[in-house]
């Protein structure tokens, strides 16, 4: 074949790709397709006819969506910024709070520009693009860290493989959210039915379930959407505000949301919020809420982050699906530090599809203040994955024989006697050795987000705690194949598969297992700060809270705790014992002082040209100092570090007023600000 024949057959294959892209596009994305079904199966087919036969295969080719073999599992994909979650509005009281802490914290009594679109519920997802092809698709996991769903992103025609247009950045995070929708949903159970498989419970089940499928030929076979609405790291390209980025999502063929309004001020938040609850039963798919953002990227930066989500925006719930039914009895639960909550056990009532028959009553001044008594008929409501909640109690209904449920004087597992600290609303038994207690923490320390150790649940635990094979979380990895075989539940291979997930959790992070320590008011998102801080585990070793304090976004009481935790010469030895036993933790969250306070807090760097040391070593010592060392210009860049032979950043900074230093001048800053 000749060479201008080779390049004759690469154009038409360019050409086919481009058209069924195109094609791809009017139909899933548009809804508005200008050819028939059996047009575009012709030029599908023609397109991979020329593919097998002179085996040239475009990246963006659409045959290229479906064909891969299964995985053996998931690789893990951290995200270069994390994926944070929305703090809830449940009322327009709470909206009007967001918007007057927006203000304060902005520092102005003008108007806010917002932007204002539905809530998808389904499945977090980034897209990176690489040059404009899609390199890799990652599930949001803990917001620090997914899983790599690439293959079966691909699947989903609406997702473009290719950025198409002008205006194209070296590489873009681009994130949205996967949903099925509500018919095609009730059509997979239907099947799923005839065939015995379980049922899904919701869209938002079935499309996480068909997103984590290791066959992609699974997930082409389910129906799912795409809705972008935000972006995660940008390199080459900068937007700034959140509706030119929507706009640009829209002409580069991304699908965005069914409605986005731009408002000014919330009373027009308001009332695009009552629009979209208006029209929201004629949405294809469901949604629980409608998401409010700051427009300004700059002001977004300004606002910055609390604890796990933005300052910047919040999401609005509509009225959740709610029921009637009667409370049967009241228990109390004792968690895993001493604090006794009531749960009400119900008559199981279906409320939005799912059968609920236990709900939290949070605590015993939530049941004086709401007057919530055995046998009376109440509403339970249960909002997305909220755990259900008692609403109000019906008293009309009630008959006189009702009785009250007093807060206990004693554990109900152990009788130990519990305690009430002023100011505080929970009920702690204080005995040492409480069983439940014990049994919780365990099942804390083998949980999904701490050590993972699948097959350890809650009755597995309560087994062994049972069989005296466990009283301790040390002893998980003192456990052998044969403490196991004969007890119920635990056959030759079930017993096999805990033992090899107890050894398979010797290897973890140090922010997953800061967390299975199950250390008072410490969440996954505060162990992961200590982890950015810390190196080793045994750098927390007698640590002062005030060093803990240095951490942005630790509090006085976290840091408490944690300085608590770890003076204690017994928790230490405890420690000790679990690495004598095997537990290798390495620590990938590491980033030195640059979380904390330091002299340059606060302040953003961009560097340009040769310095003389190498820009790395730059970028470290800003960000020990607690600076940010970024790598393109922008509004929110505070000084451009200038070396010889600068590139085209300081055109771009002396156009938007960035102040300009020399590294000599970068390190007389550094003095000056440590004084």
């Amino acid at each position: 074949m000749t060479k201008r024949m080779t390049e004759d057959i690469k154009k038409e294959i360019e050409r086919l790709v481009k058209e069924l892209n195109y094609h791809c596009y009017r139909y899933y994305v548009m809804d508005s397709p200008v050819i028939s079904d059996e047009e575009y199966d012709r030029l599908y087919f023609k397109l991979k006819e020329l593919e097998g036969k002179y085996g040239i295969v475009l990246p963006d080719s659409p045959t290229q969506r479906v064909g891969a073999p299964p995985l053996d599992k998931f690789e893990k994909v951290r995200h270069k910024e994390p994926m944070l979650s929305l703090d809830n509005a449940f009322s327009y009281d709470e909206l009007m709070e967001f918007d007057k802490r927006v203000r304060r914290l902005i520092g102005t009594q003008n108007e806010i520009e917002y932007t204002v679109e539905p809530k998808y519920d389904g499945l977090a997802i980034e897209l990176t693009y690489k040059n404009g092809l899609l390199y890799k698709a990652s599930t949001r996991g803990d917001g620090y860290e997914g899983e790599d769903v690439t293959l079966n992103i691909k699947t989903i025609k609406s997702v473009p493989l290719k950025i198409e247009g002008a205006n194209i950045p070296d590489e873009i995070d681009i994130r949205g959210e996967v949903y099925m929708d509500i018919e095609d949903f009730e059509r997979l159970n239907r099947e799923r039915q005839q065939k015995g498989e379980p049922l899904f419970a919701n869209p938002r089940n079935a499309a996480a379930g068909s997103v984590r499928q290791l066959d992609s030929s699974i997930t082409a076979s389910r129906k799912l959407h795409l809705a972008c609405y935000g972006v995660g790291t940008v390199k080459g390209m900068e937007f700034k505000t959140q509706f030119e980025l929507i706009k640009w999502l829209e002409e580069m063929r991304f699908p965005i949301p069914e409605i986005v309004r731009l408002v000014i001020g919330i009373n027009r938040v308001i009332d695009a919020v009552k629009e979209i609850e208006e029209k929201r039963m004629s949405f294809p798919f469901e949604t629980d809420g409608a998401v409010v953002k700051v427009n300004d990227f700059r002001l977004q930066s300004l606002l910055g982050v609390k604890t796990r989500e933005p300052r910047w925006a919040i999401a609005y719930k509509y009225p959740a699906h709610q029921g009637i039914t009667r409370i049967k009895e009241i228990l109390p639960s004792v968690g895993r530090t001493g604090v006794i909550t009531p749960v009400a056990i119900l008559e199981p009532v279906k409320i939005g599809g799912v059968t609920v028959s236990r709900s939290t009553l949070h605590n015993w001044d939530e049941i004086e203040r709401k007057d919530i008594r055995v046998g009376d008929f109440v509403v339970v409501e249960r909002a997305g994955e909220v755990i259900p909640h008692v609403v109000t109690v019906i008293k009309e209904r009630r008959t006189g024989k009702e009785k009250v449920f007093p807060m206990p004087e004693k554990c109900p597992v152990c009788g130990s006697k519990v305690v009430r600290e002023e100011g505080e609303v929970a009920v702690r038994c204080i005995g040492l050795d409480c069983p439940a207690q014990v049994q919780e923490r365990i099942r804390h320390f083998a949980s999904r987000a701490a050590m993972d150790i699948e097959g350890l649940g809650e009755k597995n635990v309560e087994l062994l705690y049972s069989k005296g094979l466990i009283s301790h979380f040390i002893d998980i990895y003192r456990l052998k194949k044969e403490d196991l075989l004969g007890l119920p539940r635990f056959a030759e291979k079930s017993a096999q598969n805990l033992i090899d997930a107890i050894e398979k959790s010797k290897h973890a992070t140090l922010s997953k297992f800061i967390y299975a320590l199950g250390i008072m008011h410490v969440g996954e998102y505060a162990a992961r700060l200590i982890a950015e801080n810390f190196e080793r585990l045994e750098d927390l070793y007698h640590v002062k809270p005030e060093r803990i304090k240095e951490i942005r976004q630790i509090g006085e009481k976290i840091a408490h705790s944690v300085a608590t935790f770890f003076n204690d010469l017994e928790n230490i030895k405890t420690l000790e014992k679990l690495k004598a036993l095997g537990l290798k933790i390495t620590n990938p969250d590491f980033k030195g002082r640059g979380q904390m306070k330091g002299p340059l807090d606060g302040l953003t760097f961009v560097i340009t040209g040769s310095l003389p040391k190498p820009r790395k070593e730059i970028e470290d010592l800003i960000e020990s100092l607690g600076g940010h060392a970024s790598s393109s210009v922008s509004r929110m860049t505070d000084y451009l570090v200038v070396g010889e032979e600068p590139g085209s950043k300081l055109q771009k900074a002396k156009s938007i007023g960035v102040k300009t230093v020399s590294y000599e001048e970068l390190l007389k800053i550094i003095e000056q600000r440590k004084k």
